[in-house]
């Protein structure tokens, strides 16, 4: 293990225990760096450190991480996402920057939809892990971690009050967690106004206590953050406009080659989502209140194991109840596919997808039982697709798959 970190006995031990029970899902690229930051992240317990590992193997191929590059990605989310990657600090780590508050959520969300927003947040991680494995063969695998840098000026709170924006950054968080362990080296928040950390309580919830011991907030204004971070970052790479001294060759200090500023999305880029260049045949009912509508869809055990439920609807006026769950023909053990929850279809269209399993019946579940005042009105599209590069329009919400009573659901 060389260059590896120092780790005690019971530590080395649990290594070996997570490498072997593994050993059947990953490569020659998951070296024992790799594999460490799952086992921190469950607080060195192999069994815990596995069934994570798993779970976001199956996430990564739902997401289709490995034919991201192919993806031609919507317009706005190349020129409006806010970010740079502007260097690398003195441990070869790479250092991104983003002005936070010129992110245009509330547009970005009328532009695309928020699966098409993870999955873009997902292609840039990868890139960024990319460059810090590259730099780990000459710094060390302590290069495989990132620095991350936010301006929070005029954080405008408001916009994250928008349902829909709160539940995309929410979902971000969780995805983030699931599946990029160990990744953060530091995180600099600097000029947070007052109301930022009321959003940030919310947040830290869902962030480990690993994640939230590398972020460090300052207050608007304050420039204490200068010191930590031009430690381990040269401030001849830094941005001039943000404390730093590195401009671009015309003397831009806002170092527009390596940053993409964002700002307000034009509203002629605004898309009526689930409309556009879609031939997918809706179906439109009214579920009465007190009842549910039930989707049954069989996936024969001589299918091919790439395919996928894929799911996209809305409802006029009000929320509704959504769930999927499965029964394996063979075994008759029940699963909670996407566990049953409302969710707020009225504001933006829901859409989604899962795995399937062959020789499994799964259903899709729209309940309406918990309203006994209200009928929703539904219009809905819901298939197996045999080509994950096919789906173009997902959600945000790949579930972890869990174990339910056999008469649950």
């Amino acid at each position: 293990m060389s260059d590896m970190p120092k780790i005690s006995d019971a530590q080395e031990t649990a290594l070996k225990q997570f490498r072997k029970s593994v050993s059947d899902v990953i490569n020659e690229t998951h070296d024992d760096y790799f594999l460490l930051r799952w086992l921190r992240a469950r607080k060195w317990d192999p069994e815990a450190a596995e069934e994570m590992l798993r779970a976001s193997l199956k996430t990564r191929a739902m997401w289709n991480v490995d034919n991201l590059e192919k993806w031609d990605a919507p317009r706005a989310l190349r020129e409006y996402l806010p970010y740079g990657l502007i260097g690398y600090d003195n441990e070869g780590s790479p250092v991104i920057v983003c002005p936070f508050y010129n992110f245009d959520i509330w547009g970005m969300l009328h532009c695309v939809t928020r699966f098409d927003f993870q999955r873009y947040l997902v292609l840039l991680l990868e890139r960024f892990m990319q460059a810090g494995y590259e730099q780990s063969k000459t710094h060390g695998p302590q290069a495989r971690q990132l620095v991350v840098f936010f301006d929070m000026a005029n954080f405008n709170l408001k916009q994250y009050a928008w349902r829909p924006a709160a539940e995309c950054v929410l979902s971000t968080v969780k995805q983030y967690e699931s599946n990029y362990p160990e990744l953060l080296k530091m995180c600099y928040i600097v000029n947070a106004p007052k109301l930022f950390s009321v959003a940030f309580n919310f947040v830290k919830r869902f962030l480990d206590e690993y994640t939230m011991s590398k972020i460090k907030i300052y207050k608007n204004g304050s420039d204490k953050w200068k010191e930590p971070l031009f430690s381990h970052v040269d401030p001849n790479i830094f941005p001039k406009c943000f404390g730093g001294k590195y401009v671009d060759e015309n003397g831009d200090p806002e170092c527009k080659s390596k940053i993409i500023w964002g700002g307000k999305i034009p509203q002629d880029m605004f898309v009526e989502q689930g409309t556009e260049d879609n031939d997918k045949d809706y179906t439109e009912t009214t579920i009465n209140k007190g009842n549910k509508l039930k989707l049954e869809f069989y996936v024969d055990e001589k299918k091919q194991e790439n395919l996928v439920l894929s799911w996209d609807f809305r409802t006029f006026d009000y929320d509704i109840k959504f769930g999927i769950y499965s029964i394996d023909k063979s075994s008759g053990e029940n699963r909670s596919e996407v566990a049953l929850g409302t969710v707020y279809s009225n504001e933006m269209d829901e859409v989604g997808f899962i795995s399937t399993r062959p020789n499994t019946t799964y259903t899709v579940v729209f309940d309406n039982s918990h309203s006994y005042l209200r009928s929703k009105r539904l219009r809905y599209w819901v298939d197996l697709i045999s080509d994950v590069d096919d789906i173009t329009e997902l959600s945000a919400q790949v579930q972890q798959t869990d174990i339910v009573e056999k008469n649950g659901a």
